[in-house]
């Protein structure tokens, strides 16, 4: 059975809380359980103050066989920050805003370069997904699609550095694309045509989706999975309506974070389940306690405080 844990960000006193909470203990090996196995939705760097204990903790029981992890778009901005050209020069030339959250994580491994290193190569050969038969794991947004794309560009011989490496320099690559859907989810941007209000007074360029969702005859709220804001129960005009393939209701559960639910609600149908509760902003750790059931219960969620 499995522990599927919301986005660390540095936290790391409160995942040892969680795991303490949970029933596991600590050994030479990292933390561990007789009859249970962690899995990280990704994001683990970035943000808190504990992010090098953090990383330790994670890959230890990753290679001790203790935890299972994935990639989160935090971990693909790291990678992506110190792959290097033919030439030697690096990849990245121009620091845009996703760069700026590695500041963290950078000065804490500051008088650490060989180990930061190390560290990213590990990073560099995680999944981007998990599909275990019974569950599915995916940091952002499950696509068929393009875990088929990224599959097969793997499978041609193509290294994860090249692979990588289209994240900034082609970010309008079908591979690069995929990447970002299943590390960062669905974008609605708005025509420059439309326009509307936020309960906030804002008016949002671009909106997370609800990417298991038919946006057919929805309203912009409905389709909304925005923490920061709520939008109107106007319909979405069908001539700009996304495009989506929704998640069945039949498929197995899947786990996912990235989307800072503060509060929740978490589990958001009965085989869809966010474990993301901000945890720099909120200071709880959350995760989801899976014992083999297809409809996901409310009394498995599990929440740690500061």
């Amino acid at each position: 059975m499995y522990d599927i844990i919301g986005d660390v960000h540095g936290y790391a006193s409160l995942l040892k809380k969680l795991f303490l909470q949970l029933g596991y203990q600590k050994t030479e090996n990292g933390y561990w359980h007789p009859n249970r196995k962690a899995i990280f939705v990704g994001d683990f760097v970035n943000r808190g103050p504990e992010i090098r204990k953090t990383i330790r903790i994670i890959r230890k029981m990753v290679e001790n066989g203790n935890a299972l992890a994935i990639l989160g778009n935090h971990e693909i901005y790291a990678i992506t920050y110190y792959l290097k050209e033919k030439d030697g020069s690096l990849v990245v030339k121009t620091k845009n805003k996703n760069f700026l959250a590695l500041h963290k994580t950078i000065s804490e491994f500051t008088g650490f370069a060989d180990e930061w290193k190390d560290h990213l190569n590990w990073m560099l050969n995680l999944p981007l997904y998990l599909d275990l038969g019974e569950i599915r794991i995916v940091h952002a947004c499950w696509s068929e699609e393009a875990i088929a794309w990224l599959n097969k560009a793997e499978e041609s011989g193509k290294s994860r550095k090249d692979i990588f490496k289209k994240v900034h320099k082609k970010p309008k690559s079908k591979t690069a694309r995929n990447i970002l859907l299943l590390t960062k989810g669905v974008d609605f941007k708005m025509p420059g045509n439309l326009k509307i209000i936020s309960n906030k007074g804002i008016s949002p360029q671009s909106f997370r989706l609800r990417w298991w969702e038919n946006p057919e005859g929805k309203t912009f709220e409905e389709m909304s999975f925005e923490s920061k804001f709520s939008l109107p129960e106007y319909e979405i005009p069908k001539h700009v309506a996304p495009v989506l393939s929704p998640y069945s209701a039949t498929s197995p559960p899947v786990f996912f974070g990235h989307y800072c639910r503060h509060n929740g609600p978490y589990i958001i149908k009965s085989n869809i389940c966010c474990v993301d509760s901000c945890v720099a902003g909120s200071k709880t750790l959350t995760a989801y306690c899976w014992n083999g059931e297809q409809k996901l219960n409310l009394e498995n969620l599990v929440h740690i405080r500061k």
